[in-house]
């Protein structure tokens, strides 16, 4: 059987037992179909059934989260862990909390993770969590007490060597706090790196808040220097005004380049004289506001209705940080006509698969999400490993470290792409580096 009929084959089975999971099956097939080659120089691969292996959770969980809401209601939501590969390591994932949350988005999530993690060559396994709850709106306490049943269920499943959470979208350090504090209460025991993410005071990793953005620019940047150019001088527009959105917007700025828009789900802000990331920080961070009221602070930027019009914007630079999906090949099709030059991904999976396959079409240097953006779990696997020593490494180390794996991701991605016969396309390269890894260690572990 060639690699093309094994990854058909294997996708077809996926799609008969995922229905409707179009977030899954998109993510499963964009894997796949560039692995094709790995398989006709490793028939052995096929012999052992590892992408049947691959493609299915090792463990999923789904469970009832009742709360009480500040008026005395009782509410209840979903709550979701899908730990989908250990074969390296503990699974390792975010948690995320947003209306959007199902089945199919944390399958996605955990199988993307799994590669991801794999490529930052520490020793972690893929997982994803999260619950359909929306924490916008919610006082401080309608959110405690969200996260603290939620804990209830989740406790039961994860520890220091089998399951880590982190956070994700609609999870931050307040989040975080509560879901440890609660863990901590019900097992009694100070195990600091179940979660990570933590507090400074309890057990968290300097670098963490910067570590997705930062190591999106560092990737980037790596993608840049090998094509003889910089982020300097360079416009650059990114989606998003969350943590990644905003870290990514300072380290960018550091390297000379010009932050034109940020967005949130309502719309975009442009600011032709560079994004004031201090007034950014205090409306998200501080007050947890909407980005239109960037114009509150600063009367000469523009706010424009409808987050995805950002990408008509004229720039060197693109770099979605908000959500999947959001760049579609329309806005793809904009920005190649308007000259954009690079293309990284801060968001998980946010570019579509049609828009991909443009975006490279047209020469694009396309930056693929499972390897621009794996410096925040790379930095929870920092904050993990520092747990576990009993001691807490300066910023300018953990940093160091960051930029380091990150550079290794893009080189590692890059000669997996070359030694396949794709020179360039470092979408395929990541797949490929990240999958080989993986494989290796299911083949050494047998039938598991």
């Amino acid at each position: 059987m060639s690699g093309r009929e094994y990854v058909n084959k294997v996708i077809s089975e996926v799609e008969k037992r995922n229905l409707g999971e179009k977030e899954f099956l998109d993510a499963v097939t964009e894997v796949l179909n560039s692995l094709v080659p790995v398989f006709d120089k490793h028939p052995e691969y096929i012999k052992e059934g590892i992408l049947e292996r691959l493609v299915e959770p090792e463990r999923q969980i789904f469970f009832r989260v009742p709360w009480i809401d500040d008026k005395g209601n009782v509410q209840v939501n979903r709550g979701f862990r899908v730990q989908f590969n250990s074969a390296i390591g503990p699974y390792k994932g975010g948690l995320r909390l947003h209306p959007s949350v199902n089945q199919s988005i944390i399958k996605f999530l955990g199988f993307e993770q799994t590669f991801k993690n794999s490529l930052t060559g520490l020793p972690i396994g893929g997982g994803k969590g999260g619950s359909d709850f929306d924490p916008k709106g919610k006082s401080d306490r309608e959110v405690m007490r969200f996260c603290q049943s939620f804990m209830s269920e989740l406790y039961k499943h994860i520890g220091l060597d089998t399951d880590v959470p982190a956070g994700d979208i609609g999870v931050g350090a307040r989040e975080i706090g509560y879901l440890y504090g609660y863990y901590k209460k019900i097992k009694n025991a100070n195990d600091q790196g179940v979660l990570t993410g933590k507090g400074l005071t309890y057990g968290g990793s300097l670098g963490r808040t910067e570590a997705t953005g930062y190591g999106l620019v560092y990737f980037t940047e790596e993608m840049l220097n090998d094509n003889n150019t910089s982020f300097e001088d360079k416009k650059v527009v990114i989606s998003g005004s969350g943590n990644v959105a905003i870290y990514a917007c300072k380290k960018a700025t550091e390297l000379g380049a010009k932050v034109v828009a940020l967005s949130d789900s309502n719309g975009y802000i442009y600011d032709e004289n560079g994004i004031n990331l201090d007034v950014v920080k205090e409306i998200k961070e501080v007050r947890r506001g909407r980005i239109k009221e960037y114009l509150d602070k600063v009367p000469t930027a523009k706010y424009v209705e409808g987050c995805r019009k950002i990408w008509e914007i004229k720039c060197d630079i693109a770099l979605p940080c908000a959500t999947q999906g959001e760049l579609d090949i329309e806005s793809a099709k904009i920005l190649i006509k308007n000259g954009v030059k690079v293309v990284s991904e801060g968001a998980n999976m946010p570019t579509t698969l049609d828009a991909i396959e443009e975006l490279q079409k047209s020469g694009v240097m396309f930056g693929p999400a499972k390897a621009a953006n794996a410096g925040g779990v790379a930095c929870s696997a920092l904050e993990m490993s520092q747990n576990s020593m009993r001691l807490s490494w300066t910023f300018e180390e953990v940093d160091e470290k960051l930029k380091e794996i990150m550079v290794n991701i893009y080189k590692n991605s890059k000669n997996a792409a070359e030694e396949y016969g794709n020179p360039g396309n470092i979408l395929m390269g990541a797949n490929i580096s990240g999958f080989v890894k993986v494989a290796e260690a299911m083949m050494a572990q047998g039938i598991v």
